[in-house]
């Protein structure tokens, strides 16, 4: 809804320049976190790895301390049921945001109104599953291949290009 509002709310020229920002800025984020990380799995990645190993071997804990890494939260004390609820919430609030109001979304209005509903939410539902399916297959792949480092470098020299690109190449 924002990238619809803002562009008729503000000239095109003011909206094209914060965005040009907004590329840079992400982009040297990017590349300083890259720097700041280390080659291999985060140390935070690491420490959660660990921590569920632990967990998985003592069971269910009484609390614990938040700051020693030794805490148990509401969902793991309630049992599998309660941490997959609370993923399966989590991905969907994730999923649900991210995805209205953009151009598929859209595009699938536009064909409804054309076409068979049902065969058109059918079809929907399949499409979006089968390629969150892939995002996430794909994306644990990666991660146990790829380096934290490497993805945030080349995140961060593809913003750069963009934001090199809105400043110079593209016409306002």
């Amino acid at each position: 809804a924002m990238g619809f509002a803002l562009p008729n709310l503000l000239p095109k020229q003011y909206t094209h320049y914060a965005a040009a920002m907004l590329f840079l800025y992400f982009g040297v984020i990017l590349l300083r976190d890259a720097k700041d990380a280390g080659d291999g799995v985060s140390d935070e990645l690491a420490e959660v790895e660990e921590e569920l190993i632990n967990k998985k071997d003592e069971g269910e804990g009484d609390g614990g301390d938040a700051e020693s890494g030794n805490a148990v939260n509401k969902s793991q004390s309630q049992g599998p049921e309660a941490i997959a609820t609370g993923i399966l919430t989590q991905a969907f609030t994730l999923t649900f945001l991210a995805e209205w109001g953009d151009r598929s979304q859209i595009a699938t209005i536009a064909l409804a109104a054309a076409k068979n509903p049902y065969g058109v939410t059918l079809g929907g539902v399949i499409g979006h599953a089968l390629c969150t399916g892939i995002a996430v297959v794909g994306g644990r792949m990666l991660a146990a291949r790829i380096s934290e480092k490497t993805v945030a470098t080349v995140g961060g020299i593809t913003f750069l290009i963009f934001a090199f690109y809105s400043f110079f190449v593209e016409e306002a």
